[in-house]
């Protein structure tokens, strides 16, 4: 597979955002790209498939059903426990869709869990795509971003950069390049309107498509 494994560095980072972004720059360049979100915790006021596919403005085709729908916005292993359900890794490492580009989002932040024995990291370890660690750009972005590279890393896992989600905050990007030795790919600024032509007018600082191949 080619194409990217969206993680944060906590919930309410704007993973979802940045998916869309991700799906909006690839149709742009005439690149097909689908997306997943494997384990869908919470689904009021919609799910982020559902936001993916409303922001980005592909075709509904290329937003392929989740493995799972959980009923509350909750850690991925505590919501399927209260709905009784036994979340299968096997169900998450295979996506349905093997042809082409393909976006998944995970869920919550890096190491939070999906069942009693896997992490989020451990689905992105299975996948194998390079990772897009979405970070916010105020106070506490620091710790918490270079917490998840450290984790990341340990892994070995392939680390396409960070894309970083809030008002401009230069001091605090400058730090996370410099003390986490990655790239920053693109800054998303706070939008008064959240659109396909919006997120397209955010242009990535590096190659999306070599980005994607990082792993190959």
């Amino acid at each position: 597979m080619e194409g990217f494994f969206v993680t944060g560095t906590d919930t309410d980072v704007g993973k979802t955002v940045v998916a869309a972004w991700l799906l909006a720059q690839l149709d742009g360049a005439h690149l097909d790209a689908c997306y997943w979100k494997p384990v869908q915790a919470g689904t009021v006021p919609e799910t982020d498939s559902a936001t993916v596919r409303r922001l980005s403005g592909v075709d509904g085709a290329r937003i392929l059903p989740e493995a799972y729908v959980l009923p509350e916005a909750i850690a991925p292993h505590e919501a399927a426990r209260r709905a009784g359900i036994a979340i299968d890794m096997a169900r998450l490492i295979a996506p349905p869709c093997d042809d082409g580009l393909l976006v998944v989002e995970g869920a919550g932040g890096t190491m939070v869990p999906l069942n009693n024995d896997a992490l989020v990291i451990d689905l992105a370890e299975q996948l194998w795509l390079p990772m897009i660690l979405v970070a916010r750009s105020t106070l506490g972005t620091i710790n918490h971003t270079l917490l998840s590279l450290e984790a990341i890393r340990r892994r070995g896992l392939p680390l396409a950069g960070v894309v970083i989600n809030g008002p401009e905050t230069p001091h605090n990007r400058a730090a996370i390049e410099r003390y986490g030795q990655v790239e920053v790919i693109a800054e998303i600024p706070w939008l008064d309107t959240v659109d396909r032509a919006a997120l397209l007018a955010i242009e990535p600082e590096i190659d999306l498509r070599k980005l994607a191949r990082a792993a190959t």
